[in-house]
């Protein structure tokens, strides 16, 4: 089998899963522009995973998948912004340019930067909640990973400050592209705070 089509399979995979999960648990979000938005959403994270990178210990940090974390959370919600992080650590961890590290790294700020603006419908609290989900509860989450599984010893606090430079330079990146995409009146916000496409 060839990448090109290993590669497609995984994108008909994942497409798949997402709309199943879309389908299932949040049928009043589930929308095929909302599957579409997560797979590109997927696909940028991925594709970029070998670009936009440095290390960080035993993990490799990686700004871009911090923005889209908070674009997802977003747009899509804190579940679904949690499932594309979710897909793009595993095809990162699949292609060898990720750790298992990019799971409660990635994951965990997803679903709080989503909640965050769940509950305000203010992106800066999305990007607060993506850089404490990351920084914080991440990097806490990572240490016993890397003692359990890597077998490494690292100390409690060592994945914080990495998890941090990564989470705030993708997350205001995330605002920046987020505030560029509503002034040129790509993107805008309804009545209800939800993010739709198109001018007014």
């Amino acid at each position: 089998m060839t990448p090109a089509t290993f590669m497609g399979l995984v994108s008909i995979g994942v497409l798949a899963m997402l709309g199943w999960v879309h389908a299932r648990w949040f049928p009043a979000r589930w929308s095929p522009r909302a599957v579409a938005l997560s797979g590109l959403l997927v696909a940028i994270g991925t594709l970029t995973a070998h670009l936009f990178w440095f290390p960080a210990g035993v993990a490799k940090a990686f700004p871009v998948q911090h923005a889209i974390n908070v674009v997802a959370g977003v747009i899509l919600g804190p579940v679904p912004a949690a499932l594309v992080a979710l897909v793009i650590g595993l095809l990162r961890n699949l292609l060898g340019v990720g750790t298992l590290l990019a799971f409660p790294g990635g994951v965990v700020g997803a679903f709080l930067a989503g909640w965050a603006y769940q509950v305000t419908r203010r992106v800066e609290l999305a990007v607060a909640g993506e850089v404490f989900g990351t920084a914080v509860l991440g990097a806490l989450a990572s240490v016993p990973i890397v003692t359990l599984i890597l077998g490494r010893d690292v100390a409690v606090l060592f994945f914080v400050p990495p998890f941090f430079v990564s989470s705030l330079a993708g997350s205001v990146l995330a605002y920046a592209l987020l505030r560029v995409l509503e002034r040129a009146r790509v993107l805008r916000r309804d009545a209800a705070g939800e993010w739709v496409a198109g001018p007014r």
